[in-house]
């Protein structure tokens, strides 16, 4: 087994030469690791998400998941992840269950497999009265959910999720939680973009913190928290608004 799934080592990246969003970006992820990638807006989290995903290119420096580059390994790279965007993208004339089926054949999800994992996602997100449903008749917050299905039905090595809890009902939070865990548990790991600080403190394993295309601070809370200079007892989200300028609460 890898020893990481992601990692970002001297990244420098973004949409033009002249100005780049990030600089010098170090962040790695575990098998079996949730990751908190944290910052206000215009911090640099979707572009370094997009690097990740391979929408864009390091000017310099490297992006490997699974010990892959993508300009190496187009193919392994693509198939080693899993992302899900902040505003669900589907196809409004194909159905919940189509979605899954065209995701399982993209993947190579057996079908018998396919069927077991989509039942089960399914039920944990109460969407098995929806599954004949065109996505364009979908609210938002089943759109989500369609999109979270689609990832978790693949078990990728690495997931990229940006902003998840955005739309989610409290029991769908609970359900997307929940089945975090258990990806974390069959050893994927995964790096989650989200403004819900507290909510990502009690599941992340680790944190990486942008600010103005910088790392601020990575690794363990006790980490962000060391430096942030709050107090050794305090939290994460504490912490945060010290490193990005705010008055820590």
């Amino acid at each position: 087994m890898n020893e990481t799934v992601l990692q970002i080592t001297g990244l420098v990246g973004g949409y033009s030469r002249r100005r780049p969003v990030l600089r010098d970006v170090d962040a790695r992820v575990r098998p079996g690791e949730l990751i908190g990638l944290l910052g206000l807006n215009g911090a640099g989290k979707s572009t370094l998400m997009k690097h990740i995903i391979g929408l864009l290119l390091p000017q310099s420096g490297t992006v490997e998941v699974c010990g892959r580059t993508l300009q190496a390994d187009v193919e392994t790279y693509r198939s080693s992840l899993a992302f899900v965007p902040e505003s669900p993208l589907l196809y409004d004339q194909l159905s919940v269950w189509e979605h899954l089926e065209w995701t399982a054949m993209a993947y190579g999800v057996d079908e018998k497999t396919f069927r077991q994992r989509a039942d089960r996602l399914l039920e944990r997100f109460r969407m098995g009265a929806e599954k004949n449903k065109f996505a364009g008749h979908l609210s938002k917050g089943m759109r989500q959910k369609v999109m979270l299905m689609c990832a978790f039905l693949v078990r990728p090595p690495l997931y990229v999720i940006d902003e998840p809890f955005l739309g989610l009902d409290p029991l769908a939070i609970e359900a997307l939680l929940e089945q975090m865990r258990e990806e974390k548990l069959a050893g994927s790991g995964l790096i989650v973009s989200s403004h819900i600080l507290s909510m990502l403190e009690s599941y992340c394993d680790g944190y990486v913190v942008l600010h103005e295309g910088s790392v601020v601070a990575r690794g363990a809370a006790e980490d962000v928290i060391a430096a942030a200079g709050t107090p050794r007892e305090g939290k994460v989200e504490q912490a945060f608004f010290k490193l990005v300028g705010g008055a820590a609460r």
